[in-house]
């Protein structure tokens, strides 16, 4: 099964200050780029600035051959994260917030939600400034699935959870039971499916009936950035493939699974996929 999916919203570089490197990244471009490294036709939609950083997210998006056709161009700083590894832990120390994004957030034309139309899934995330379009790609008939990060307003997932297939949130600061708390919260709030992720503890499942379980083996880690795109990447390429509109159990551990083998690979590089460079500011 030929699977298309696109990824909107967020590109960064991750700067990386131990080593005065800096990496691609971002939520919504690691979406695209790793499932483009997976074999499958993708896209990334966003907004690039003019400088250095941008430029070098761009050749690499070229290099692998994900489609940018519909990105926006603007003057300005290109968004970037400044990263610090604790024993191959990245921590975030400062960002711009994906300044040209911030600056011009996504506003979705008619010809842009016909070329949605022909992937097969959307992903956005909380970084994305992509709240106000996400009921226009839901009706253009595509999966969606997005990643709250470990953030989030009531107010927020009121606004962003109708639209949601697949909701993805971080719960590794989290006790198991504020987990389960969180999972239903998102779950009432209108997302359909819901996968909480707790780092190498283990993975939650929710779609109104049952909780799944899932335990990810335990890697020593070279760097964890991108292991969580990774790992939903993965998840959501494997439900795509699939083709159960209701995924059931062997569904779900097979997705999980396939998420995880996605982030242990990421686990073992640093960047969230390479193409490193090095910058000064």
């Amino acid at each position: 099964m030929n699977i298309k999916v696109i990824g909107i919203g967020d590109n960064v570089v991750d700067k990386y200050l131990h080593s005065g490197v800096m990496y691609p990244g971002g939520n919504a471009l690691n979406f695209a780029v790793y499932a483009r490294l997976a074999g499958c036709e993708s896209a990334f939609l966003g907004a690039f600035g003019n400088d250095e950083s941008a430029r070098h997210v761009q050749d690499a998006l070229r290099e692998l051959k994900v489609d940018t056709q519909r990105c926006r161009h603007y003057e300005g700083e290109n968004g970037y994260a400044c990263i610090r590894l604790v024993d191959g832990d990245r921590e975030f120390v400062t960002s711009n917030k994906n300044r040209v994004l911030r600056e011009h957030p996504l506003q979705l034309s008619e010809d842009d939600l016909n070329y949605i139309s022909r992937f097969d899934a959307v992903h956005s995330s909380i970084n994305g400034f992509l709240e106000s379009e996400l009921e226009k790609i839901k009706q253009r008939n595509v999966t969606l699935s997005f990643d709250f990060s470990g953030r989030g307003t009531e107010a927020y997932f009121k606004q962003v959870c109708p639209w949601v297939d697949y909701g993805f949130i971080s719960c590794g600061a989290l006790s198991v039971d504020e987990t389960l708390n969180k999972i239903h919260q998102l779950y009432d709030y209108g997302c359909k499916r819901v996968i909480a992720t707790r780092g190498h503890e283990k993975v939650y499942y929710y779609d109104g009936v049952a909780i799944t379980e899932w335990q990810p083996v335990y890697i020593t880690p070279v760097d964890t950035l991108g292991a969580g795109d990774a790992f939903l990447t993965g998840f959501m390429l494997a439900i795509l493939t699939g083709g159960n509109a209701q995924p059931e159990h062997d569904d779900i551990i097979r997705a999980m699974t396939a998420g995880g083998k996605a982030a242990s690979q990421v686990l073992h590089h640093y960047g969230a996929f390479g193409f490193g460079k090095s910058y000064s500011d």
